[in-house]
């Protein structure tokens, strides 16, 4: 696994952003930027260029469309090699398969720890043989 990652953090709650970024550091990484909505996000990874994404499923909707759907969507679209994990509070299955299917590379059910964290980048990352 690579040992320390520039990371890129994206919900819309300040707390769980907070505690997201404390843990991730504690882990070793080091956090590039961190958003509270899709739009910014899409834009900051295109200038940050993170190792890594987390990224809030269900953040505020436009048009109906998760916000964090979309802006997988346009991440992917820009970096097809993007590694993206999902966050999700509930077991919205339907909206993490479509996320798994348009290229996150897992996801994480809320409350996150950093056990969690640690396991979800190591498929991420395997360490190499």
């Amino acid at each position: 696994m690579k040992s320390q990652c520039k990371v890129m953090v994206v919900d819309d709650v300040y707390v769980f952003r907070h505690t997201l970024k404390r843990n991730l550091m504690d882990l070793g990484h080091v956090i590039v930027c961190e958003c509270d909505n899709g739009f910014d996000a899409i834009e900051m990874y295109k200038t940050q260029k993170p190792d890594f994404v987390t990224l809030d499923i269900t953040m505020p909707s436009v048009n109906g469309v998760a916000c964090g759907l979309k802006a997988l969507e346009a991440i992917m679209k820009f970096d097809k090699d993007a590694k993206i994990i999902m966050i999700t509070s509930h077991s919205e299955h339907k909206m993490i398969v479509e996320a798994i299917s348009k290229g996150a590379k897992g996801y994480i059910r809320k409350p996150v720890t950093k056990e969690k964290l640690q396991s979800s980048i190591a498929k991420i990352f395997p360490a190499a043989n």
